[in-house]
């Protein structure tokens, strides 16, 4: 269904009937293209999309489906907190340098709440002239939707969006209508829309892979869909790595993880030197679980074992989506992930589970691949023990 809509987004909301000349070279596959892909937190690699990637690299893997031959690469220029004011003072150093065919602009969620949208535009047509004189082609994207804030109303990012758009129109351009694209989805289905944000703004890896098909349709005039892609591999670098260099790793970890790691760890590095912390959930209530996971970040470990338990009441579904992300994104470092985080599925410790402990399952599920973390699963029908299935897990993690 959400391939469906998003073409009827697209046909109603982008400018361009033809593909950008981009879409030769890829195609011609004869020279290197570089695309470089500037913004603010929501283009940087940041926790809402699991933090090793966002929708510049996922743009990547769109154009590399379309165009195989293709030699590609997408360079993510996103800052957290960056306004049109900040792209052009940096646009020398962290676009045009490269040398960029394509330019992909994304800015306005933080504009919307201090510039003024007639020096927002005069923002934006001063990097398109300055990306045009450097000889490279300008994609303008649009924004996602948000959850509605005093800070930013709807109504003031729609006059955002609508500036956008009337740019590219006067300046010949194509946009990319990503706010459209998410717009569309609301408009079918509010909770579908829900799981495309990892947060009030920022989207999550759901909402980061939409707009890559968004931006890759643009470029391109084909559809192309990302919806199978699942989070990079393996799972455990930072851990791993740490281990091979024989250093002592810092694990926290839910139960029963917490007593189990330590010797799974060893069964594959027997000399490991691991120092578990225990993160208790017993008896907790969901928002109390997301408001311990504070710490995390404090806490600067190597690994990060999430496990909540299957008996967690699921209230209503708005609600435990907001906590069982934040647990997420609280386990996370800020930016670009400093260490491993997994998330175990609570059929794992637990292979018979109610109805009710099902269904809470498999939404947290869709959350987890949402966030483009790694889990830990259980096949149905399973009955291998849990020590020998987190045993053949981390095996599988090995370079």
């Amino acid at each position: 269904m959400r391939t469906l809509l998003l073409l009827l987004c697209l046909c109603s909301h982008l400018l361009a009937e033809a593909p950008l000349k981009t879409a030769a070279l890829l195609a011609a596959g004869e020279e290197p293209v570089r695309i470089v892909c500037i913004g603010d937190s929501i283009t940087g690699v940041y926790y809402h999309s699991g933090g090793r990637r966002a929708y510049p690299e996922m743009l990547q893997l769109a154009l590399q489906q379309l165009y195989p031959q293709a030699k590609l690469s997408v360079h993510n220029a996103g800052i957290s907190g960056d306004t049109t004011t900040g792209g052009l003072k940096r646009l020398e150093r962290d676009v045009l340098s490269r040398k960029p065919h394509l330019v992909t602009i994304m800015f306005g969620m933080n504009d919307l709440v201090g510039t003024p949208v007639d020096v927002f535009k005069k923002n934006l047509r001063e990097m398109i002239a300055r990306c045009r004189t450097g000889g490279a082609e300008v994609l303008l994207c649009t924004q996602n939707s948000v959850v509605e804030t005093p800070q930013r109303p709807r109504a003031r990012l729609a006059e955002f969006t609508q500036a956008i758009r009337d740019v590219a129109k006067d300046e010949a351009l194509v946009v990319a209508d990503c706010f459209a694209a998410f717009e569309s989805v609301r408009s079918a289905d509010t909770s579908e829309w829900d799981l495309l944000l990892s947060d009030t703004i920022h989207p999550n890896m759901a909402g980061h892979k939409l707009f890559a098909e968004t931006l890759a349709q643009a470029i391109t005039g084909q559809t192309v869909s990302l919806r199978d892609i699942g989070p990079p591999t393996p799972a455990l670098t930072h851990t791993i790595a740490k281990l091979k260099a024989g250093q002592p790793v810092q694990v926290l970890a839910m139960p029963p993880y917490d007593s189990l790691i330590t010797p799974a760890l060893q069964r594959l590095y027997p000399a490991a030197v691991v120092k578990v912390s225990s993160w208790p959930v017993a008896g907790q209530t969901l928002v109390q679980m997301e408001a311990s996971a504070r710490k995390v970040r404090s806490l600067k470990p190597d690994l990060v074992l999430v496990a909540l338990p299957a008996e967690i009441p699921l209230q209503d579904q708005a609600q435990f989506h907001h906590s069982y992300s934040w647990v997420m994104n609280w386990s996370l470092s800020f930016g670009v992930q400093q260490w491993d985080v997994v998330v175990a599925l609570p059929s794992v410790a637990k292979p018979v589970l109610s109805k009710e402990e099902s269904r809470h399952e498999a939404f947290a599920q869709r959350l987890i691949k949402a966030q483009d973390l790694s889990m830990i699963a259980r096949s149905a029908g399973d009955t291998t023990p849990l020590p020998e299935i987190l045993s053949t897990w981390l095996a599988h993690q090995q370079p």
